[in-house]
């Protein structure tokens, strides 16, 4: 069993490759909850969505989120209303935060909710969330503290970072099986996802971090940074807002305490000593995911050096 840790975008990239490589249902993925948002009364997963509609084939290939040729005709009649509207939201990815609020008002958990999703849309993965209690990312700006989606969706990331918290996350549980899933892993993966919010928000949930580090799998992580920058999203920004190098060392920094190989992108290739000298082994290759083929190679590399 593979288990992987993922954020939204970067890692459903990932997970297309690593889907192809070994079965789906070998393949456990740990979900980032922490953009979760309520919205027009709605409970949003933004990142176990796009994680799903990615795998199922349907996500948007241009934006890397929502259902591919889908409409907006709900959200522009709440434009008519007066609504505010942000975050954009499809009529057909709609269904999906109904199908999830209404399950959890009479009690289910949003993890038994994932559960429906990836089955209802084909996929035979299992995702779990990383917890089943509320846990919300805000980033403090010199404009106050706000949510992630705001942060990232309605400012466009333009304010000024201070600082980021993890709402809920003292109070946080792993979701049942997070913690068994990563002590009997035969290797565990770290997405190319964000590490501040995405992976970070995952690795907020008490008990979570110590079960990377006692595990006996070994963890192989895929830096989301190349050549100081993101492929998508603010990564870069909001290390550089809380004290790590937007760079691949900058991520290995980040995992330092668990990790035990780091896949870094060519163009990066003069920090591997650097990497290596805090213990973690690194693999120099072609890291941007422009075409399957490069998803599956990616996979193929981090599944090899998850078997060392």
């Amino acid at each position: 069993m593979i288990v992987a840790l993922a954020g939204g975008v970067g890692a459903a990239r990932f997970l297309e490759g690593l889907i192809r490589v070994i079965p789906q249902s070998e393949i456990t993925v740990i979900g980032n909850v922490g953009d979760d948002i309520e919205l027009h009364g709605l409970h949003i997963s933004p990142d176990l969505d796009i994680v799903v509609y990615t795998l199922a084939g349907l996500v948007d290939p241009v934006k890397g989120w929502g259902f591919r040729g889908d409409t907006f005709q709900c959200q522009d009649m709440l434009h008519n209303f007066d609504h505010e509207t942000w975050f954009n939201l499809g009529d057909r990815d709609l269904a999906t935060h109904i199908y999830r609020t209404e399950q959890l008002r009479v009690g289910k958990r949003l993890s038994e909710v994932t559960r429906g999703v990836v089955r209802h849309l084909g996929v035979r993965i299992k995702l779990l969330p990383a917890t089943d209690t509320p846990l919300q990312t805000y980033v403090l700006t010199t404009k106050g503290y706000m949510h992630f989606e705001e942060y990232m969706v309605k400012r466009q990331t333009a304010p000024k970072v201070l600082g980021v918290s993890f709402r809920g996350a003292t109070s946080a549980k792993p979701t049942r099986n997070v913690i068994e899933s990563i002590e009997k892993a035969d290797g565990v993966i770290i997405a190319p996802s964000n590490p501040i919010v995405s992976i970070g928000a995952i690795l907020a949930v008490p008990g979570i971090r110590s079960a990377l580090q006692r595990t006996k799998a070994r963890k192989v992580g895929v830096s989301p940074i190349i050549g100081g920058k993101t492929v998508k999203g603010p990564a870069a920004k909001l290390m550089r807002a809380v004290g790590f190098r937007a760079t691949a060392l900058g991520v290995a920094e980040c995992y330092r305490d668990f990790l035990d190989t780091l896949i870094i992108d060519r163009v990066d290739r003069k920090l591997a000593p650097e990497i290596q000298d805090m213990g973690i082994r690194t693999i120099v290759t072609n890291t941007l995911m422009k075409r399957m083929s490069d998803k599956v190679r990616l996979a193929k590399i981090a599944v090899r050096e998850t078997k060392r």
